[in-house]
């Protein structure tokens, strides 16, 4: 059986460590407790703190224990960032949105038997200690010198707006989490982005001075789209985990056309498929690109993974009846909705416009000659099927759940209609 630091270092998973050797010893003797922590600064987890998570997963999967860290109290300063400060959200807000990310967290590991997983708030054991024994017990142990390295402090130091005290002490507060955890729980290994490095450290560097012991961090690289952007909270095109923010049949897409120069790669570091499946469809991807397979068989394992598997089913029929290759009526509305909204949708008011009126205001035509002309081409369809009446406004009995049409042009372009009543 493969050792799970060496399939994580097959996966591309491990980009910076303490010491890998020291780590494999303290595994091989036994089942580790190790943690991983996530700060309530929006109402949801995104795609990138994903591989948090479903890392979290695999060593629970390999015997080791769990701990899932919602920050409360580290959510109300939040990390900082390289490029501006942070805006603090008020408690009631945080304390919200900790119990919405331990919602979503908690579906990924197991709480029974013996490595069950334990969900924990850094609220607990950081609101209960006044400011002196914060800094006469705590704050002693950190130097300066080194806090001034971490890279997001040193930009902020560099930028006209500088960096504040609190956000500056965020790294403390992060360290004390690991030590925290070592007392309580005999916690040995944190686990994060490559970009939270620093506070990784900061943790261990605590526990060495604090207790002599020696302790590991393990942290992953970020999750780059093709362009060499992050998915992230803070970045444009934010695929969220809540359903709500971000919709399956979204997310299902952001992955389904996936670019081929990373579809492996997130395989390797975001589905738990085999060494041997994802070398097929690495083969696949090199002599089959047109095919796609490797990027269905993500956007599947994710979607799946995420938001089960009915809804995964739902989101795959619905991509295929939005191009005539499905039953529309198969849908549910809320599925249909979040395609169409995907595709571009447009609101008109009853009663229902021409059809060439609609495939103007949807986008689909330039103007009502092109609409026509679309028409009288064969070009154009109403909820797939073909259309030959441009003048004429779609029947009320077309409509898709008493609200919406599917208009086409050609195969591939697609817009909805939504009534508004």
């Amino acid at each position: 059986m493969t050792h799970i630091l060496d399939d994580l270092a097959w996966r591309g998973l491990i980009a910076q460590s303490t010491d890998l050797d020291a780590l494999r010893a303290a595994m091989d003797t036994g089942p580790i407790t190790y943690y991983v922590g996530f700060d309530p600064t929006a109402p949801s987890l995104h795609f990138g703190n994903l591989m948090q998570v479903l890392t979290a997963r695999r060593l629970q999967l390999a015997g080791h224990r769990p701990l899932a860290l919602v920050g409360g109290a580290t959510g109300l300063i939040g990390d900082p960032k390289s490029t501006s400060e942070r805006t603090l959200n008020p408690p009631e807000v945080v304390a919200s949105w900790v119990e919405k990310i331990k919602a979503q967290i908690e579906p990924f590991l197991d709480f029974t038997g013996d490595n069950a997983a334990t969900v924990v708030n850094n609220l607990d054991w950081t609101a209960p200690m006044s400011a002196i024994d914060f800094l006469r017990d705590i704050g002693k142990h950190f130097r300066v010198n080194k806090m001034l390295a971490k890279e997001a402090v040193a930009a902020r130091l560099q930028s006209d707006a500088g960096i504040n005290y609190t956000e500056f002490s965020y790294q403390i507060l992060q360290g004390m989490d690991f030590l925290e955890l070592y007392r309580r729980h005999g916690c040995v290994l944190q686990t994060g982005g490559s970009d939270q490095w620093g506070n990784l450290t900061a943790g261990v560097d605590l526990i060495h001075r604090v207790e002599g012991v020696s302790v590991h961090a393990l942290a992953t690289p970020l999750i780059l789209k093709a362009d060499g952007t992050k998915f992230g909270k803070t970045e444009t095109g934010t695929v969220w985990l809540d359903p709500e923010l971000t919709s399956p049949y979204a997310f299902y897409q952001v992955f389904v056309n996936a670019d081929d120069v990373k579809v492996i790669d997130y395989l390797k570091t975001m589905s738990f498929r085999s060494r041997e499946e994802i070398e097929a469809l690495e083969e696949a991807v090199a002599s089959r690109p047109g095919a796609r397979e490797a990027q269905r068989a993500l956007a599947e394992d994710l979607t799946t993974l995420l938001h089960g598997e009915t809804a995964c089913r739902q989101v795959i029929a619905a991509s295929q009846a939005l191009f005539g290759r499905g039953e529309l009526a198969e849908l549910d509305e809320k599925t249909l909705a979040s395609a169409l909204a995907e595709a571009g949708s447009v609101e008109v008011p009853d009663p229902v416009p021409t059809l060439a009126e609609l495939l103007r205001d949807s986008g689909l035509c330039k103007g009502l000659g092109d609409a026509r002309r679309t028409v009288a081409e064969g070009g154009a369809y109403v909820n797939n099927v073909r259309a030959t009446d441009a003048d004429a406004p779609p029947p009320a009995e077309s409509l898709l759940f008493g609200s919406w049409l599917v208009l086409r042009r050609g195969r591939r372009n697609v817009a909805g209609v939504r009534v508004k009543r």
